[in-house]
């Protein structure tokens, strides 16, 4: 038994440390507070028990003896449990607490630090905590205490004189009090000073004004918690370093349809750049029940001239087929292999296969061209192997059997639609905060749908609808959509160039 105080860092998933993350996939019992990003949860295993105990303002899932409680039991179960906590679990964090029942309880534990928001927040602002030229220390203070209540800890005189940097905490709602205090110790009134809200987040906003005038532009502003105080010379330094609010798609919002199996290039190109990314898969991707069909296929090989793979899951699934038969990529030595696109491409190579064809278009219209063009315009008794999703278009074997060949199309996974983040989206899109929804294929945009109705979308012309290609386009048309973003590339790289192409205008 064991329990792992966890530091999830400040809002960035990408700030988890290696060790956290380690120890997060190892835990039998995930126990998570609201300031960590859920998005971090899928390094937990999938038989994990998850227990979201959250407390923001006015709202706590679970008092803090009740936490702690739950943390003894659960780990007295014989189970390792993580403790999965926003910023650094000792600072503001009430880590300690927890770590001092524990100790009291006998419960072995351990701390992995996190990246506190204290620091992380100013940082992606622009405003360097220490600096040669103005602030060789800081302080970070709590501004939750009433500062007018005797006995406050704070020495307000002597964080007035002080050349340090100041580091307010939870402190929004006495920002007037924390700024009169200060002005009253004796410190100047246009000392810069600056605000950020949800620091390295893609909903990070952040202002640099000087004291006195710090809690007027926090109210034209309209920030509230959880915002960092920040006061000092540094502040000063925030327009000029300001690097994470440039960022190419930052402000925009992308909602995701793909399957989380892959999703992951797109979501995190565009997290990259700075754009908020909600993923809502439409479709999941599951093995089939039944691989009596592809088994024979694969064992009877050496009868067919060409494989198609039309996927990356194609792919995946074939060989974990073949692997499961005892057979390697030797076993398609005597066969010509297809791939519809680069994506695909790279999936046969990571197996040492390398595709004897690519199409230039990269939908099943090209790669009917591209095998004829392979074939000198003639395929007539040539056998073709297909494995692909249980449901697909047919335009790729109907078009090659049209030209006299035999085609085998062999299911080797099967997607089954997936509710996703419905209530988010629709929040999103009747607050018209919602930037743009990408949608990878055609089965994305049918399953979406499904569960956002068309007419909400054409309610919302402000949500930007991009699709990979044209197939994916005249479906959007089909519902009496516009595309209004599409590559003249149809791979993920293109669909994000596009993307950022379009929103700097």
């Amino acid at each position: 038994m064991k329990v792992i105080l966890i530091g999830a860092g400040p809002g960035d998933p990408g700030l988890l440390t290696i060790k956290g993350r380690e120890m997060l996939a190892a835990a039998d019992v995930v126990v998570y507070d609201a300031l960590a990003n859920e998005s971090l949860l899928q390094y937990a295993r999938p038989d994990a028990e998850k227990i979201y105990v959250g407390k923001v303002a006015g709202d706590h899932a679970l008092p803090q003896q009740e936490i702690n409680a739950l943390l003894v039991q659960k780990a007295k179960g014989n189970k390792v449990v993580a403790r999965l906590k926003g910023g650094d679990p000792f600072i503001f964090g009430r880590g300690g607490e927890e770590a001092e029942v524990l100790a009291t309880a006998g419960v072995p534990f351990e701390v992995i630090p996190g990246i506190s928001s204290t620091i992380a927040a100013p940082a992606y602002a622009g405003i360097p905590l220490t600096h040669r030229d103005a602030a060789s220390s800081v302080t970070i203070i709590t501004g939750h205490e009433n500062p007018d209540k005797p006995g406050s800890a704070h020495n307000w005189k002597a964080l007035a004189a002080s050349a340090s940097t100041l580091v307010f905490v939870m402190g929004m709602k006495n920002l007037p009090d924390i700024v009169r205090n200060l002005i009253a110790a004796g410190m100047d009134s246009t000392t810069p000073s600056a605000l950020i809200y949800r620091g390295t987040t893609p909903a990070q906003r952040s202002l640099a004004t000087t004291l006195a005038e710090l809690p007027r532009a926090a109210r034209e502003a309209h920030f509230t918690n959880p915002s960092i105080i920040l006061v000092g010379k540094v502040a000063s330094l925030r327009n000029t370093l300001n690097w994470f609010e440039k960022k190419p798609l930052f402000g925009i919002s992308v909602v995701v349809t793909r399957a989380r199996e892959q999703a992951s290039e797109l979501a995190q190109s565009l997290a990259v750049l700075g754009a908020e990314v909600i993923q809502c898969p439409t479709i999941e991707i599951h093995p089939l029940r039944d691989y009596t069909a592809l088994d024979t296929a694969i064992a009877a090989l050496r009868s067919y001239h060409w494989c198609i793979f039309t996927s990356v899951n194609g792919v995946r699934f074939f060989w974990l087929r073949m692997q499961k038969l005892g057979f390697d990529s030797r076993a398609l030595g005597n066969i010509r292999i297809a791939a519809i696109g680069p994506a695909t491409a790279a999936a046969l190579r990571d197996h040492g296969i390398e595709p004897d064809a690519i199409p230039s278009r990269y939908m099943a219209e090209g790669i009917v061209a591209c095998l004829l063009s392979n074939e000198n315009g003639h395929v007539e008794g040539k056998h073709f192997l297909l494995p692909r999703a249980a449901k697909a278009r047919d335009v790729l074997p109907n078009e090659l059997r049209k030209a006299g060949a035999m085609v085998d199309v062999i299911p080797a996974y099967e997607t089954i639609p997936a509710k996703g983040h419905k209530n988010e989206v629709l929040a999103r899109l009747e607050a018209g905060t919602l930037s743009c929804v990408t949608f990878g294929s055609s089965s994305t945009v049918e399953n979406f749908l499904s569960v956002i109705p068309a007419a909400m979308l054409r309610n919302h012309p402000e949500t930007k609808l991009a699709a990979i290609g044209p197939v994916t386009a005249d479906t959007l048309r089909r519902h009496n959509l516009p595309c209004d973003i599409m590559p003249e590339k149809y791979t993920i790289p293109a669909l994000i160039e596009a993307l950022q192409t379009f929103f700097a205008r």
